[in-house]
This record gives C-alpha cells, sequence and structure tokens, in this order.
C-alpha cells in the first residue's frame, strides 16, 4: 500500500480531471511497460528504431560546447523534423533522446539505408569527442533497443556510462551553490534486514522518481519509505534489500549508492538562466536555434523540444562554454539576433527556491512527452 500527498508545482491541490485521470490510468496495469532496455544499452552510442510514424534516437557520450548543435544539423541536413527530444548532461557527459519525423515522407521502417546513415553521421560526431581506449570498444558494438519512459530511459543510459564516476579535475558539487551537494547516509537495521537510505538535498520536482529510478536500476527493492519536505529541502528515507535479499554490508557498496543517487539527483539540477523558445515548427529549427546559442558562447546543460500543434516550443538551460553564469548582456544580444522570428522568454532559476518560475514550463513539457509516447504505443 503506498500512499502519496501530492499538490501541483505551484503547492496547490489537484483539481483538474484531466490530470487525475491521466494519473489513474500511467498507475494502473495498462500504464505498465516492459523493462527493457537497461541489459541492451551498455556499450552503445548511438541508437535508433521505429515508432509509428516517428523515429526514436538515443545517443550517449562526451560532451562539449556546440555538441547539441552539431547533432540538430546532422538530423535537419537530413530532412528530419525533431518533434520531442529531452537532453541532460552530467560530469562532461551527454545523453540525448530525440523522436523525429521524415520530412520526405519516405516509409522509415523500411529504409534501412537512411537509418544507417542516420547512425553512421551521428556516430562521426560523437567519435571527435571521444578519443580513450573505452570508447573505442564502445563504438564497435551493436546496438539494440528497448522502449521506455523518456526521463526513465535517460537515467538508465547515464548509470550504464557510470557517469557518477567523476571525470578527472570534475567535482559533481554544484560551484554556485556550495550547499547544494545532498546530505546521504546508509544505516543497517539489524532486527529488520534492512539497509536505511536517508537523502536530505533541496527540494524539486520528480526528486523521488529520480531516486527510485537509481535505485531499481542497481537491483535494490524498496520495501518503505518515508517522504517528507519542509520548506526548500526534502527528507527521504528509503527501506532496501538487494533483489538477492541482501543488505549493503561493505563499504564499498555503500560508496557506490551514495555517488549513484547523488548522480541521479543532479543530472536534472540546472541553475542559472532557462530560455524559453516559442516558433512555428519546422525543419531545421532546433538546428538554427542551438546553432545560435553556439555563436553566441553559450552551452546547452539540459534541454527540452516538443511540438503543439504547428509549435515548437524549445527550452534550454544555459550557461557560458567554461560552465559559469551567463552574461545577462549576450542574452540581450541573443535575444534581438532571434527576437523577430522567434517568441523568447528569459527566466533566471533560482538557486534557493522550491519551485522555480520555470520548473512550471519544463513540467507541461513532461506532460507532453508522456502523451506523446502514449500515442506511440496505442
Amino acid at each position: 500500500m503506498d500512499v502519496f500527498h501530492v499538490t501541483d508545482q505551484q503547492g496547490k491541490k489537484i483539481t483538474d480531471s484531466k490530470i487525475i485521470d491521466f494519473i489513474e490510468k500511467a498507475l494502473g496495469p495498462k500504464g505498465r511497460q516492459s523493462k527493457e532496455g537497461m541489459q541492451s544499452w551498455e556499450g552503445k552510442r548511438v541508437g535508433v528504431h521505429s515508432i509509428g510514424d516517428h523515429t526514436a534516437i538515443e545517443l550517449i557520450g562526451r560532451d562539449r560546447p556546440g555538441l547539441l548543435s552539431e547533432i540538430s544539423a546532422v538530423l535537419a541536413s537530413l530532412q528530419f523534423n525533431v518533434i520531442a527530444a529531452e537532453v541532460w548532461t552530467h560530469n562532461r557527459r551527454i545523453a540525448c533522446v530525440l523522436y523525429v519525423n521524415d520530412a520526405t515522407n519516405q516509409a522509415m521502417d523500411d529504409d534501412s539505408k537512411r537509418l544507417s546513415i542516420i547512425e553512421e553521421q551521428l556516430n562521426h560526431i560523437l567519435r571527435g569527442c571521444e578519443d580513450d581506449e573505452k570508447e573505442k570498444v564502445a563504438r564497435k558494438t551493436s546496438f539494440s533497443m528497448g522502449f521506455t519512459h523518456m526521463d526513465r530511459r535517460l537515467h538508465q543510459m547515464l548509470f550504464a556510462d557510470r557517469d557518477y564516476e567523476s571525470a578527472a579535475g570534475v567535482t559533481t558539487t554544484n560551484v554556485d551553490c556550495p550547499s547544494f551537494r545532498p546530505n546521504i547516509k546508509i544505516e543497517r537495521i539489524e532486527e529488520k534486514g534492512y539497509s536505511v537510505v536517508s537523502v536530505r538535498c533541496k527540494d524539486r520536482a520528480k526528486l523521488m522518481f529520480d531516486i527510485v529510478c537509481t535505485l531499481t536500476d542497481m537491483e535494490y527493492v524498496v520495501f518503505h519509505a518515508s517522504i517528507s519536505s519542509e520548506g526548500p529541502y526534502a527528507s527521504q528515507e528509503y527501506f532496501i534489500r538487494h533483489v538477492d535479499g541482501c543488505t549493503l554490508d561493505t563499504e564499498g557498496e555503500k560508496e557506490r549508492v551514495i555517488k549513484c543517487i547523488e548522480a541521479a539527483i543532479q543530472r536534472r539540477v540546472s541553475e542559472g538562466v532557462s530560455l524559453e523558445l516559442c516558433a512555428k515548427d519546422r525543419v531545421g529549427l532546433l538546428s538554427e536555434v542551438t546553432r545560435i546559442l553556439r555563436e553566441n558562447g553559450l552551452t546547452v546543460c539540459r534541454a527540452g523540444v516538443s511540438t503543439i500543434g504547428e509549435k515548437g516550443l524549445n527550452v534550454f538551460y544555459v550557461r557560458d562554454a567554461y560552465g559559469n553564469p551567463v552574461d545577462m548582456k549576450i542574452i540581450e544580444a541573443l535575444n534581438k539576433e532571434i527576437g523577430q522570428t522567434v517568441m523568447v522568454n528569459v527566466k533566471k532559476v533560482p538557486a534557493n527556491t522550491k519551485a522555480p518560475e520555470a520548473s512550471r514550463g519544463w513540467s507541461r513539457i513532461s506532460f507532453f512527452f508522456g502523451n506523446l509516447l502514449e500515442r506511440f504505443l496505442t
């Protein structure tokens, strides 16, 4: 028996019957999805497969400034329109899930040649920024992917990519917010046979989802949990055992779980400036926008793309090329450059609030993704 006391992002009671019906359907028997993908992803950089009239593309590799611009330029050159996407970066790694359709109206499931071209060109881009031996071996492996929720998939991809292992010279703490690093402790309750994972950090939307995804990927079962929030902070406790019934007995096991949970929390966090861009949807829109961001010295930390009717909505969390906060003069110049054809909404994402203004727009995008993927499955 799981009981959840929930509010919307503004802290108000949920009264929209459509949202309530959506939650009930998603949590019911028909909302369950197969556990595919985790075992088949490890070692793959690019994967392409078709879902209905759309093609799903998954990429993972080493991040660098301008990489998203190069990826979207390849898709535009091949006349593919990005209708939905989400991009996460963490510890110099990038994971993308994109859904595209073919503007030339060719049958994608019969056109293996075009699929091979996509894979080859995207692999070439990722190859350009990965030169260590691990990546050379990984590129030789063929891909075989399952289907799952978009955020769930990004967690699986980054966990399999071991993004929780800090890159050389990279720290997992946020330089702009010294108190950002989550406080995670693991204790063992001998009489009950559980390990208790205690997490205290800044509260935000989908925090519990991110932690539970990672515990599941690590093959731990949550038997009991206590979730609460007070002001801007959240306190969460998980009583867990491994699928084989064992608890976390060694310091090495505890340290790995702490690192993985910390990575799961930080993957979604973006502080600084968010740009919400709205324009008439067309092939090459994402390529054009990301090119302009790159030319203005901005790097994308996290991004979401959705298409509603004839409108394309892109949300970018940006920093400068060195990972520092963006000079607002650059944002003003960017607004003047693209403001004639693209509606731009600039928001500063605070570091110390529970539900920043930008997160409301982000929740709308995530809800759209759920509806979109639901259509693909029916």
